[in-house]
């Protein structure tokens, strides 16, 4: 990305007000309109409204390109076109929030304020695993405290961006690369199976779709189960090892493959597959959800997954299982 390692704070507060609520893929183009015609903060704060508007056209949430506008006319008139480079000041900006104050702080001036954004809710949600909503009050101060805690204040903006970017390359939302990951030995979310739950959303309900792959994976007559999280749906209830996916994916040998190397380090030669495309439908109050089975034969208990249950299939009836599970083993008889 173009503003990563960027060191002007004039640059680093315009990626940041562009990507608020908008798409890294879409705002990047904006991003470079936006610093090819105004190089400055100056040069933006003399531009014409209509112009800017203009320009923003497209993004939506026209209140920000308002705020952006106002605050580069303030800099350049009350601050001589020079950015604030203490926290509290960035704060008082208009449209700059804790977490844009603390980019700004940190990628700029290497100040020791952490940078809290989607990826390192995700992974300090697995590392530590919380269960605590990411959305709420209580779990923006536990996430904040964490990675103030964690904060390498002499290092403090590579360490934001190197957090940030592990979050997006290996603690991905869906297949992260937890076979890769050199903190897997002590994420508590790899450890207890619990990679798929985390980070925990109170306002999941509002997703409309939701598509689940369910690894049942058999060791001679035994069946692996996990009990649900709290913070979603059936919490509490037992399941099989979930995959959950953005969109509905061919479940094919080699999709699964690839998911046990990433996710579980178990490898290919040492199971057999049994890849099921039947889809199963559950539809709840707020979203309908897209279900599959498939069976996953492992000669023995794969090490990343000793610290789950391991049932008899005549016993698996005992647990209580979501309405779908149950109708998937009623036909497995």
């Amino acid at each position: 990305m173009p503003w990563k390692g960027e060191k002007e704070p004039y640059k680093i507060w315009l990626s940041e007000i562009i990507l608020q609520q908008t798409r890294v893929e879409q705002g990047r183009a904006y991003y470079e309109n936006f610093v090819k015609k105004y190089p400055t903060v100056q040069l933006l704060a003399q531009a014409k409204e209509k112009e800017v508007y203009k320009m923003w056209e497209g993004l939506g949430y026209y209140n920000r390109c308002k705020n952006l506008l106002f605050t580069a006319k303030y800099i350049a008139a009350n601050l001589k076109g020079i950015f604030p480079n203490k926290y509290d000041a960035l704060l008082e900006l208009k449209g700059v929030g804790p977490y844009t104050a603390a980019a700004i702080a940190s990628f700029a001036y290497n100040l020791p304020y952490a940078v809290v954004d989607g990826n390192v809710f995700r992974v300090f949600a697995r590392y530590y695993g919380i269960h605590t909503p990411i959305d709420t009050k209580e779990g923006l101060e536990i996430f904040n405290k964490i990675a103030q805690a964690n904060l390498a204040k002499k290092k403090a903006g590579i360490y934001n961006q190197a957090l940030m970017d592990f979050g997006a390359t290996i603690c991905k939302p869906a297949s992260p690369l937890c076979s890769s990951c050199l903190m897997k030995t002590t994420c508590v979310a790899f450890n207890e199976n619990l990679v798929g739950q985390l980070p925990a959303k109170l306002k999941v309900i509002q997703k409309k779709k939701r598509y689940f792959d369910f690894c049942c994976f058999i060791v001679g007559d035994k069946w692996f189960i996990q009990k649900r999280a709290a913070g979603d749906i059936w919490a509490g209830l037992y399941q099989f090892y979930l995959i959950e996916n953005e969109k509905a994916i061919l479940s094919d040998r080699k999709y699964f493959t690839q998911i046990l190397k990433d996710q579980l380090m178990i490898e290919d030669k040492s199971v057999d597959i049994l890849p099921n495309e039947n889809v199963f439908h559950q539809q709840l109050t707020h979203q309908l959800l897209e279900i599959r089975f498939s069976k996953i034969y492992v000669k023995e208990i794969p090490r990343a997954l000793e610290k789950g249950l391991w049932v008899k299939m005549n016993a698996l009836l005992k647990y209580p299982f979501p309405k779908t599970i149950i109708d998937f083993l009623a036909k497995e008889g």
